[in-house]
C-alpha cells in the first residue's frame, strides 16, 4: 500500500518518494518538485475522523491563510514555505527539507549545550524571532521541538502552526489554545494574549531547558505545572554561565520587562563561536535518492504555459493575518514538517478551557472554598473524540456521555520506563473541580498486562498514593486478552496549605491490542457521592468506536 501512496503524484507537480512521518493531523512526506527538479518536504494535512463538512472548511481556509502569511517571511534561520496546494480535497503544504535533529534531540544525546552552542541558538532563534514579529507574526510554541539543528551547523526555527490542532481548526468562543505547558508564558497561561513578548519569554524558557538539560517547569501533571508557571517564583537559570542573565531577561513575569531581541543578541554577542568555527559538529547526511525524469520535448514555437490561475482554494473573506503557529526522526533526515505532528511529553498541548470565563487552573484548597455542588441528575449528552498519539496509529475514536458545559482538550504522554506513549482526552467542569480522563495506549498488548498500569500510576505519586482494592469491571463488547479491572486512587497535589486532594475512579479496558482507561477526578470530600451521580453514570456510556 505504501509503495502504491509513493507513485502519487500531488497537483501534478509534487511526485511522493517516501513516507518522513505520520500523526495524528496528517502525513509528511519526501517528496519531489517535477517543475523546479528539486526535493522538499510535504505535509498532507488530513481531514480529522469526525470532522464536519463546515469544520473542514475551516481548515482548508485556515491553512491557506497561516501559510499566505508564513510565506511572507523570508530568514537563513527560519524554514522557508515554498507551495500550498490541494489534492483530492485536502491541503498540502510544501516546505523546505531540512537535514537536521530537533534540539530536543540534541539535549538528549548530550545532556545540555555548551555556552557557544547555547549562545548560537539563541542568537540564530532570537532573529529568526525578530523577522517573524516584523512582519506581524508570532509562533506561539517556541521550544526545543521547534528548533532544528541542521546537519551542516545551522540553527532554524519551525512549526509557525499551520494546522497544529483540530482545536485550533475549530476554535469558538469556547476555549483557547496554548502551547506547550513547560514554555508558555504566564499571561498565556491565564488566557491572555499570545503577543511577541510571549514568543520571548518561550525563547527563554527553552534556552533554560538547553542549559540546564530539563524544562524550567516539570510536573506530572499538565495543570500542575500550568499552576507553577502562573504563581510559582521564576526558576534561576541552571549551567547557564555567562547567558544565565539573559535567560533571566527573558523570563520576566511583566510582559514589558523583558528583554527586546534585539537586546538579547547584543548580549549574546560575544559569546557567539568565532567567524569560521562551528558550534555543532557539522553531521554527513544521507543523500536522497536521485529522482531522473526524461525531460520534455519542446516544440521551437510552443507556447508558453498558461498562467496558473487563482490559488487552489479561496478565503471567504479578508482576513487579518494570523498568529501561525511534535518527534519523528530517522537515522538520516528529520524535516521540518514533522515536528508539526510529533510531540514530546506535554508536547502538542492543546487546551480549550476559559469557557464562558471559566477559569483555567483546577482548584486548590485556598481557591476553591465552598465545593461546587454536585448534579442531582448531570445532564449527559454523547461527546464524540479521538485519542490518538503523535506516532501515527490507527483508530482511538470513541464515544462518551459527559456534561455539554464541559470543555475538552488533549494530551500527549510520551513513553517512560514502564509505560508506551499515551494519548489522552480530558473533559473538565467549568468549576475545574471535576474531570473526566480517557486514555489510550495503541498496541499495549501482547507485551505488557494490567499490572504494568497500575504499578505505572503508584509510581507517578510516590509518597502520595493511596489505592484501593481493584474489582473486575464489564469488559468491553469485542475481543479483549484479559478482564478489565476497577479501582480507586487518592492523590495529594501541590503543597501544603494548597494542597489538592482527589480521588481517582478508574475503569481499566483491554480491547483489541490496545489498553483503554477512563477516569473520573473528583474533590475526596465528595468521593462517596461522585461515584454515584459521576463515575458510574458516566464510565459505563464509554465506547471505541
Amino acid at each position: 500500500m505504501e509503495n502504491l501512496e509513493q507513485e502519487r503524484l500531488i497537483a501534478a507537480r509534487y511526485r511522493l518518494l517516501h513516507l518522513l512521518g505520520r500523526g495524528s493531523m496528517g502525513t509528511v512526506w519526501a517528496a519531489h518538485d517535477e517543475v523546479l527538479r528539486r526535493q522538499v518536504a510535504l505535509k498532507e494535512i488530513l481531514r480529522p475522523p469526525g470532522m464536519t463538512d463546515v469544520a473542514a472548511d475551516e481548515l482548508r481556509e485556515r491553512t491557506m491563510r497561516e501559510a499566505r502569511a508564513v510565506a511572507a517571511l523570508s530568514h537563513p534561520n527560519l524554514v522557508t514555505l515554498y507551495d500550498v496546494v490541494q489534492h483530492d480535497g485536502d491541503p498540502y503544504v510544501v516546505m523546505e527539507l531540512v537535514p537536521s535533529r530537533s534540539l530536543g534531540e540534541v539535549l538528549q544525546e548530550q545532556g545540555c549545550l555548551t555556552e557557544k552552542q547555547g549562545a548560537a541558538v539563541m542568537d540564530a532563534v532570537a532573529a529568526a524571532l525578530a523577522a517573524a514579529h516584523r512582519a506581524g507574526i508570532t509562533h506561539r510554541d517556541v521550544k526545543p521541538g521547534n528548533v532544528l539543528i541542521a546537519d551542516d551547523g545551522r540553527v532554524k526555527l519551525t512549526d509557525f502552526g499551520i494546522a497544529r490542532n483540530v482545536a485550533e481548526a475549530t476554535m469558538t468562543a469556547r476555549g483557547i489554545t496554548l502551547g506547550t505547558p513547560a514554555y508558555i508564558a504566564p499571561e498565556v497561561a491565564q488566557g491572555g494574549d499570545v503577543s511577541e513578548a510571549a514568543d520571548r519569554w518561550s525563547l527563554g524558557a527553552t534556552m533554560w531547558a538547553a542549559m540546564a538539560g530539563e524544562p524550567p517547569y516539570v510536573g506530572k501533571n499538565v495543570m500542575l505545572t500550568i499552576n507553577a508557571v502562573i504563581n510559582g517564583d521564576v526558576p534561576v537559570p541552571a549551567g547557564a554561565g555567562r547567558l544565565a542573565p539573559v535567560i533571566s531577561g527573558l523570563m520576566q513575569k511583566d510582559p514589558a520587562e523583558r528583554l527586546s531581541l534585539v537586546d538579547v543578541r547584543k548580549q549574546v554577542y560575544p559569546l557567539l563561536p568565532e567567524p569560521g568555527t562551528d558550534a555543532f559538529e557539522v553531521r554527513e547526511s544521507v543523500p536522497l535518492p536521485v529522482v531522473v525524469r526524461p525531460k520534455p520535448k519542446i516544440e521551437p514555437d510552443a507556447p508558453l504555459a498558461d498562467d496558473p490561475g487563482p490559488l487552489p482554494f479561496m478565503v471567504t473573506k479578508p482576513l487579518a493575518p494570523q498568529r501561525p503557529r511534535g518527534r519523528v526522526a530517522t537515522t538520516f533526515l528529520l524535516v521540518a514538517a514533522i515536528l508539526l505532528f510529533v510531540v514530546g511529553s506535554g508536547g502538542g498541548f492543546a487546551l480549550t478551557r476559559l469557557a464562558a470565563g471559566a477559569p483555567l487552573l483546577p482548584p486548590t484548597q485556598q481557591t476553591l472554598q465552598t465545593l461546587p455542588t454536585l448534579p442531582v441528575a448531570p445532564r449527559l449528552e454523547p461527546r464524540t473524540a479521538s485519542a490518538v498519539t503523535a506516532i501515527g496509529d490507527q483508530g482511538g475514536k470513541f464515544t462518551l456521555n459527559v456534561e455539554a458545559s464541559w470543555t475538552m482538550y488533549a494530551e500527549q504522554r510520551a513513553a517512560d520506563k514502564l509505560m508506551p506513549a499515551s494519548a489522552v482526552v480530558h473533559f473538565v467542569s467549568p468549576s475545574g473541580a471535576y474531570e473526566v480522563a480517557v486514555q489510550r495506549y495503541p498496541d499495549y498488548y501482547p507485551r505488557r498486562d494490567i499490572s504494568a498500569y497500575t504499578a505505572s500510576v503508584q509510581a507517578r505519586w510516590p509518597g502520595r498514593f493511596f489505592g484501593g482494592e481493584k474489582v473486575l469491571t464489564p469488559n468491553l463488547a469485542g475481543p479483549h486478552s484479559e478482564d478489565g479491572i476497577q479501582f480507586i486512587y487518592r492523590t495529594v497535589e501541590g503543597d501544603e496549605p494548597n494542597a489538592l486532594r482527589r480521588s481517582h475512579f478508574s475503569r481499566v479496558l483491554p480491547y483489541g491490542n490496545d489498553l483503554w482507561v477512563v477516569e473520573v477526578v473528583v474533590p475526596t470530600e465528595q468521593e462517596d457521592e461522585a461515584r454515584v451521580r459521576l463515575f458510574d453514570a458516566i464510565a459505563s456510556t464509554f465506547a471505541p468506536v
